[in-house]
């Protein structure tokens, strides 16, 4: 009886909302009623969103949408688009750069990329801390054949040579945790404990790590456990529904209001980036429900 009322209730919000004209699942009515309420966000996580995931959505519209859903930040933008968001008060929690420092196989593990490396970044710092933002991605690269030991001390060489900078303009770069499992084959870090090393290694707090909760499920498992253990290394969040990195509701096997919880209780306060690709035919629609999941009371 609960089940049939709930389902009433959120058919009748919707048809309010005037979204009712076909038949629609629960899911869809919930999604739908949820859009048509408007933000209503707890505090506890602040929220945003990797727009490669909606391609399809000029970044001005999608920036609207956002501003409309509660988030605060739209985030793996470039210098050109910072502007944009800016205009609708969002802040874009994890910038890039340009050229070579957005490739996620040529990274800081080979020397070879070491200069172009380091004069990209050279570059954009600056231009980070004047925009207001304190992060920048970073990749290690992929492995080519070379040891975990060789990357570390390669990827350190190079990381310590943009310290001085990172710091001078208080910029972290961060390090992103992908699986070399099924996404990116043969990238390098693709462990919590091997990214966690290369902290120790490159020795500032202004290099830190991104743990893509997404990636990190598939490549080892025991997120919150890895969350706990390894919290000091971690600047930032993402999600993603696994298997097929679509959306984060009971469709997949990770349960998020649990991991978000995890992650407040290490005294987080940075930004959880949303990077599922959504699968229904309403993007934003199942934008807001990914917040709303997350955004635990």
């Amino acid at each position: 009886m609960k089940r049939i009322e709930r389902r009433s209730v959120l058919k009748n919000i919707a048809a309010g909302a005037g979204l009712m004209t076909l038949p629609v699942s629960l899911a869809e009515a919930f999604a739908a009623s949820e859009k048509a309420l408007g933000p209503k966000l707890n505090g506890k996580i602040n929220h945003s969103v990797c727009k490669w995931c909606y391609g399809k959505i000029p970044l001005e519209t999608f920036a609207q949408d956002c501003k409309k859903i509660g988030l605060t930040s739209i985030e793996l933008l470039g210098p050109a688009e910072w502007p944009v968001i800016k205009k609708y008060g969002l802040t874009c929690a994890l910038p890039w750069g340009e050229g070579l420092t957005r490739n996620i196989e040529k990274g800081f593990n080979d020397p070879a990329n070491h200069e172009e490396l380091i004069k990209g970044f050279e570059d954009v710092i600056p231009k980070v801390q004047a925009a207001g933002y304190d992060k920048i991605i970073c990749f290690s690269g992929n492995r080519r054949g070379m040891s975990d030991t060789d990357g570390l001390r390669n990827c350190a060489v190079g990381l310590k040579r943009l310290i001085p900078i990172a710091e001078k303009h208080n910029v972290t770069l961060v390090m992103e945790l992908l699986n070399s499992k099924v996404n990116h084959r043969d990238y390098q870090c693709d462990r919590t404990e091997w990214g966690a090393a290369l902290c120790e290694m490159v020795g500032s707090e202004k290099f830190r790590l991104l743990y893509d909760i997404y990636h990190m499920q598939i490549q080892e498992g025991d997120v919150i456990a890895t969350i706990k253990k390894y919290h000091k290394y971690i600047a930032h969040y993402h999600t993603g529904g696994v298997p097929g990195r679509n959306e984060i509701d009971e469709t997949q096997e990770l349960y998020y209001p649990s991991i978000m919880k995890a992650i407040v209780e290490t005294g987080y306060k940075g930004f959880v980036g949303q990077e599922f690709i959504p699968s229904r035919k309403d993007d934003i629609a199942s934008l807001k429900q990914g917040v709303t999941i997350c955004d635990i009371a």
